[in-house]
């Protein structure tokens, strides 16, 4: 019976593992943001529950209760079977990943010699232990490889380090923010290779281990300039990204309600993006969103240059036409005037962003015909107020979005468009104490649609509540379980042509 019980333990197990990890990676390896996901998603441990306690009377009662842990280990190979349905973000097998689950087979490789020299009393309950502590293999595996991970991680970053001291004349501009950092990157990497060979971290490549492997795998010695994004969630981390760069240049696009969660406050949130600041002081130019009232009444005493689109900063954009096929401006940059600019981004708040690539690609030598001709190429950063159509309906994909700012923004550019105004939203997350009701004020703010997809009934209860406050019409409320089905539904809407559909944010697999 034991044995039985043992083989489809970790049959189990193996499933129950795999999904593990590929949560932890998205956790980012954090152990605790991994025990807070399995706080919050107790439902997935119940059947590990069951299971113990089953396997636990085994050792008063072995068959009876043997055959019922071994049906419900039936029950657990089928609940964590592999499923069809692709995930928006895949487990990557990266070497950690690897070593981790060598380390899992190795710890169940002990727990099966155990079953073999136990009592035959306590067998079926040791041979239930693999699947009973499936949630938490992940967790001791990757508290027993910390000392090997720190030491690959050293090594990594001091190489990185090293081919960075090899070109002492490489241009580095670090950018962060609350938001806007990725757009920034793009827009100001696209300017910059008019006039420059440009390495950009691609995607959301922003944290230590991110930066170093662009280094490590794509720097090389033609490069002059390396445009890196920094991304913190908590104290420190922006000074770790800069200790590993070592900026010269550093741009500051926002500071807003984001990562709560972890941060703890706005205060923290703004000490962490000023570590670039720091990090750039007497090397270089600090560029700072003054549209932003956080960074204008909290700027450094240093050199320091303020874009956006209020008049009153150093670079500025104005004069602003929108309509489908993008945007008509000018920008003044320290008092030179450059008129009849356009680009094809959409939305105010990505011209701001624009205004501050702008300012650094002028002051670094790009000329305004170059400027005028690299603005043709701009696109949106991906799953950043991306368009595209469909037949005749229009969807503006701001996947990646999920702060409060960014969400108004994108609920501003929707109804610059004739047509029929949908919404489509999970909501926003990692905002901490305030999360609740910072949904609740962009349900009251997306009543200017005219139809609204919630994705998670649970999830969305506070966007409900801000749509009913704001009087919003229930029968052109509807609430789905998944992103792809409210899309398909959008489409699908009757009586309806010009569709206008926004989907402000789509969470990852670990919510």
């Amino acid at each position: 019976m034991w044995i039985a019980v043992l083989v489809l333990a970790l049959v189990a197990t193996v499933f129950a593992v795999r999904r593990q990890m590929h949560m932890f990676q998205l956790n980012s390896y954090r152990a605790r943001g991994h025990v807070r996901w399995l706080g919050q998603h107790r439902t997935y441990w119940v059947l590990q529950v069951v299971v113990a306690i089953t396997a636990t009377l085994t050792v008063f009662w072995p068959v009876g209760a043997g055959v019922v842990t071994l049906a419900f280990l039936l029950l657990a190979v089928w609940a964590n079977r592999p499923r069809s349905h692709k995930a928006k973000k895949p487990l990557v097998f990266t070497s950690r990943v690897v070593r981790m689950l060598v380390t899992t087979a190795v710890l169940l490789a002990v727990l099966v010699v155990v079953c073999l020299v136990v009592p035959a009393t306590w067998q079926g309950l040791i041979a239930a232990l693999p699947y009973v502590l499936s949630p938490v293999w992940v967790l001791i595996a990757n508290w027993i490889n910390a000392p090997i991970e720190a030491g690959v991680r050293q090594h990594y970053m001091k190489d990185a380090k090293r081919m960075l001291a090899a070109q002492p004349s490489l241009i580095t501009i670090g950018v962060t923010g609350s938001y806007g950092k990725t757009s920034v990157k793009f827009y100001l990497a696209t300017l910059l290779r008019s006039h420059f060979n440009v390495l950009m971290t691609p995607a959301s490549y922003n944290t230590p281990m991110g930066i170093t492997k662009t280094i490590r795998g794509e720097l090389r010695a033609t490069h002059e300039v390396f445009v890196c994004e920094m991304g913190a969630e908590r104290v420190g981390e922006i000074k770790a990204d800069c200790d590993l760069v070592n900026p010269t240049i550093g741009i500051i696009t926002a500071i807003g309600e984001q990562h709560l969660a972890t941060f703890g406050s706005q205060a923290n949130i703004l000490r962490t993006k000023l570590e670039l600041a720091d990090a750039v002081r007497g090397k270089g130019m600090l560029y700072l969103n003054g549209d932003n009232e956080i960074l204008r009444s909290h700027q450094p005493d240093q050199e320091r240059e303020l874009y956006g689109l209020r008049a009153d900063n150093d670079s500025y954009a104005y004069d602003l036409s929108v309509s489908v096929t993008g945007t008509r401006f000018s920008l003044s940059h320290r008092g030179r005037e450059i008129t009849g600019l356009a680009t094809a981004l959409i939305g105010a708040h990505n011209i701001q962003n624009l205004a501050g690539a702008m300012a650094v690609a002028l002051d670094l030598g790009v000329t305004e015909s170059e400027l005028r001709a690299q603005l043709k190429k701009l696109a949106p950063a991906p799953h950043r107020l991306a368009m595209s159509r469909q037949g005749q309906s229009i969807l503006i994909d701001d996947a990646y979005n999920s702060n409060p700012a960014g969400a108004k923004a994108a609920l501003d550019t929707l109804i610059l468009f004739e047509g029929h105004h949908v919404l489509i939203t999970p909501g926003m997350v990692q905002l901490g104490a305030r999360q609740d009701l910072l949904n609740e004020e962009f349900g009251v703010q997306a009543a200017v649609a005219d139809h609204v997809f919630l994705v998670g009934a649970k999830q969305t209860q506070p966007i409900a509540r801000g749509l009913d406050r704001a009087g919003f019409d229930p029968a052109k409320l509807t609430i789905v379980e998944d992103v792809q089905q409210a899309i398909a539904q959008a489409y699908q809407l009757p009586g309806v042509d010009q569709k206008v559909i926004l989907l402000e944010n789509d969470l990852p697999d670990n919510y």
